[in-house]
């Protein structure tokens, strides 16, 4: 076999890295953690995480992502700042295709997350004018404001609860009559005097001169349109998997996430696919972090029977 640079890559620094990271660290492997932003993923922009074991006063996504961090970096664990551009999967040696260079592993765990969903209803033209997909990062700035928040799942009824310690009042839009969300967010967010459940409605537009200024909505049962007027307009209708780097190099679902067998293991030997990535009928920290541990170990043992 070539001269390889590491045991083990992994690409993503969210829970899922970071906690393949701990593992592969504390087995002493030869291991690189590459991330193209911060470290902590998606969870940096989280509000409060109270479903994390552990925690029973809750945590926030920030503090979280940092002891994460913390403890991959204390027992040895490498990160760079780094984007990958691609993956050549073909070889015994897995090559990884940075800006400036490449590099070659023995094992591979692709942690790169998911990405929130966009509308296709203007909302390009609005992104940081009043159009946002992280109630953590832009809600001060809407004081005093009204604000409409669309979707109908747990982050979304999470995040429009967070608004309301900001905004005068906020209009959730779902698609249906009934939400998806955690009961006990559900709760909070019908004794919620700030927030005014809009059913069964779709946005079809986004307006405004500088910046948002009001959201088109249409009842999907009685084909009714409306203007609610607001300062700004908060999107939360799914993911979509941080896999441009792939090019075919795994095998995907038909919405593009990595399937990943028990062992967290991909299409191709020696490659696992964990966290939001992958095809996982739960995207949670938990299951994350679940996916990762078990990713670690299945590489370790891969590299001693190769």
């Amino acid at each position: 076999m070539a001269k390889t640079d590491y045991d083990l890559v992994i690409i993503g620094a969210g829970p899922a890295g970071l906690t393949a990271g701990i593992y592969a660290a504390r087995a002493r492997m030869n291991v690189l953690l590459l991330e193209k932003a911060v470290p902590g993923g998606q969870i940096l922009v989280t509000d409060w995480i109270e479903n994390y074991p552990g925690f029973p006063e809750g945590i926030s996504g920030f503090d979280l992502a940092e002891k994460m961090k913390t403890q991959a970096e204390e027992l040895g664990l490498r990160i760079e700042t780094l984007e990958v551009h691609s993956l050549n999967l073909s070889e015994e040696l897995k090559e990884i295709v940075l800006k400036d260079k490449s590099i070659t592993t023995k094992s591979l765990i692709i942690a790169s997350g998911a990405s929130p969903r966009t509308l296709g209803i203007g909302e390009d033209k609005f992104i940081g004018k009043g159009v946002s997909f992280c109630a953590t990062c832009d809600a001060p700035f809407f004081k005093e404001k009204t604000l409409v928040a669309i979707g109908g799942g747990d982050t979304a009824v999470q995040e429009a609860i967070y608004l309301t310690k900001f905004a005068q009042k906020v209009y959730l839009v779902h698609r249906r009559d009934e939400l998806r969300a955690a009961k006990i967010l559900q709760e909070r967010a019908f004794a919620n005097d700030k927030i005014e459940l809009v059913w069964d409605s779709i946005p079809t537009g986004i307006e405004g001169f500088f910046g948002v200024e009001s959201v088109k909505i249409k009842n999907v049962k009685t084909n009714e349109e409306k203007t609610l007027k607001a300062d700004g307009c908060f999107i939360w209708v799914g993911i979509l998997p941080n896999t441009s780097f792939l090019n075919d190099a795994v095998e995907t679902d038909e919405f593009g996430f990595i399937r990943s067998g028990a062992n967290m293991q991909t299409s191709v030997p020696g490659v696992y696919a964990v966290g939001d990535v992958r095809n996982t009928p739960l995207r949670q920290i938990v299951t994350a972090v679940g996916d990762a541990a078990i990713a670690a170990v299945s590489a370790e043992h891969f590299i001693e029977n190769a």
